[in-house]
């Protein structure tokens, strides 16, 4: 039996009544003793291991409740595109990362990140700009919020998009107002189902790549994390990795209901039944709209406009999905009594998810479901459809670094009243609805302690507070990515507090966040990361 001590420090257990110790014992991975230094010590035998925490604090590792693991894991043979500045940082980026590489003639540059706000153009790059790094390579730009990105003339071309295109539904192809031609630049589905075409490296190749954006998870204290939308593609990087005992985090997938839901039917009887090496399938997801930073995020009422802020545009964003379409999937979800996330950021993403769901229930004479369906993001969700949510079993999982990384761009686009109410966490604890938070990574790094910082301070990149209403403590902040998060996943009985009989997954870090200033909990320091009583991420 492996016995560790820790001992000489402070215990955050985050249970129901935040209780705080100065020591554990864990044996075997489990959490079996808190209490004093004194007590905990009179515990230890022979094959006790201590370990002095010299003051530092230990608190339960953080829970991750929505990302794309894989994803990330792609991005990390990407060129990010994320501190450019202007057109010409984008051409010089992708200049120095083609002249340090010996690419084939016909193989993909793929960019990353790019946020066309905090260019100094105001707007996206197109094919003009691209055509002229490679005459024979395509090269593809995803913007930072996933749901857009630009072409060059020889991507689009292998994508047969050309000046008689149409748009395809739930998509837009933008052109050149006076050609006609496209610019390159590509919105929701008119990109992401062309993002499918786009050759891959190996599975082999791709779980290696999966093993290193696991370290940077646990880097930033996350033992349990999620791959958000699993295809075909990522299924297979998933369960090669399983195989091959490769996972040293416990992952979640939820599969693509629309076009992959073959796979959740094909594993019933094993990843869906629970880990096996540290990977199991948690249930489905499904997309409503885009997002509204790139202002597609599908609202009820409609954006600002850009030119006059006193006036609001013709724009509501769009809606990917017919009223059908997800009352299709919300049943299929139903009838095998699993968990179904959806993205929904703008109010009319949130009316269509809550208004199907009713129907739904209604239809099978319910009017509450177990199965906690997640209304990923939650960006503009409204406080009449926060407690629809409340009463028919559904919770909000929202972005809320948000208010800090897109603060500023949802004031130009909604207006500082409506910008204001963006990831409302507090109106949701009102009514104590349980939420999480999350990061969407690869969209933002998995950084937690940023994350708490943003729903505690709702400060904006140019340091304007956006929500003064909707700020929360720092408790129901940590709660949020640890025991709420457990919750999300149904794993509250063993993960998310520090409590007899739990695994014992926790980080040690070199501050507690109760006692420093809210603005600066972003600074608090990951010295180690442990899972089940062992050390998987140390601090240099």
């Amino acid at each position: 039996m492996e016995r560790i001590i820790y001992y000489n420090g402070t215990i955050l257990t985050i249970d129901d009544k935040s209780s705080i110790f100065e020591a554990l014992l864990i044996e075997d991975g489990i959490i079996k003793e808190l209490g004093s230094s004194n007590e905990i010590l009179k515990l230890k035998d022979s094959n006790t291991d201590l370990v002095d925490l010299k003051g530092n604090t230990i608190m339960p590792s953080f829970i991750d409740s929505h990302s794309h693991i894989t994803s990330y894991a792609q991005t990390l043979r990407l060129v990010n595109l994320y501190n450019c500045t202007s057109f010409e940082d984008i051409f010089n980026t992708l200049k120095n990362f083609i002249d340090k590489n010996n690419l084939k003639e016909d193989e993909w540059i793929t960019g990353f990140n790019y946020d066309h706000e905090r260019l100094r153009e105001k707007e996206h790059p197109t094919k003009l700009l691209l055509d002229k790094l490679s005459k024979t390579n395509p090269i593809i730009l995803s913007h930072i919020s996933g749901h857009m990105g630009v072409i060059n003339s020889i991507g689009l071309n292998l994508f047969n998009i050309t000046k008689d295109s149409i748009n395809p539904d739930g998509g837009e192809i933008i052109k050149f107002k006076d050609s006609n031609e496209p610019t390159g630049l590509l919105k929701e589905n008119a990109f992401i189902q062309n993002t499918f075409k786009i050759p891959v490296p190996s599975v082999s190749d791709l779980s290696d790549l999966l093993v290193k954006a696991q370290e940077d998870y646990l880097k930033f204290g996350i033992t349990t994390c999620q791959d958000g939308f699993t295809r075909k593609e990522e299924f297979e990087i998933l369960d090669y990795s399983s195989k091959n005992k490769k996972l040293k985090m416990d992952i979640v997938s939820f599969i693509d209901i629309k076009n992959n839901k073959k796979i959740y039917d094909e594993n019933k009887e094993t990843y869906v039944k629970g880990y096996i090496n540290n990977f199991r399938i948690g249930g489905y997801k499904m997309f409503l709209d885009g997002s509204p930073q790139g202002r597609t995020a599908w609202m009820l009422t409609p954006y600002k406009d850009i030119n006059n802020p006193d006036k609001n545009s013709e724009e509501f964003g769009i809606g990917t999905l017919t009223d059908e379409e997800v009352s299709n999937f919300i049943e299929q979800a139903l009838n095998d009594n699993a968990q179904i996330l959806s993205h929904c950021n703008g109010d009319a993403a949130a009316k269509q998810l809550i208004y199907s769901f009713k129907k739904v229930l209604n239809e099978r004479n319910e009017s509450f479901t177990s199965t906690l369906p997640v209304m990923v993001h939650a960006q503009l969700v409204r406080d009449s459809q926060l407690k629809d949510m409340k009463e028919i079993g559904m919770i909000p999982s929202f972005f809320t670094a948000h208010s800090y990384f897109w603060g500023d761009i949802h004031i130009k686009n909604f207006g500082l009243e409506r910008a204001s109410k963006i990831s409302p966490a507090k109106s949701a604890l009102n009514i104590d609805l349980t939420f999480t938070f999350h990061q969407d990574t690869p969209v933002l790094m998995p950084d937690m302690f940023r994350t708490i910082w943003c729903s505690v301070n709702r400060i904006t990149l140019n340091g304007v507070t956006i929500g003064e209403d909707e700020k929360i403590s720092v408790l129901d902040s940590i709660k949020a990515v640890t025991i709420n998060a457990a919750k999300q996943y149904f794993e509250d009985d063993k993960k998310g507090s520090l409590e007899k009989g739990k695994f014992a997954d926790m980080i040690i870090i070199d501050k507690n966040p109760f006692e420093i200033n809210p603005i600066d909990l972003y600074k608090i320091k990951i010295l180690e990361t442990i899972k089940s009583g062992e050390v998987l991420y140390k601090a240099d």
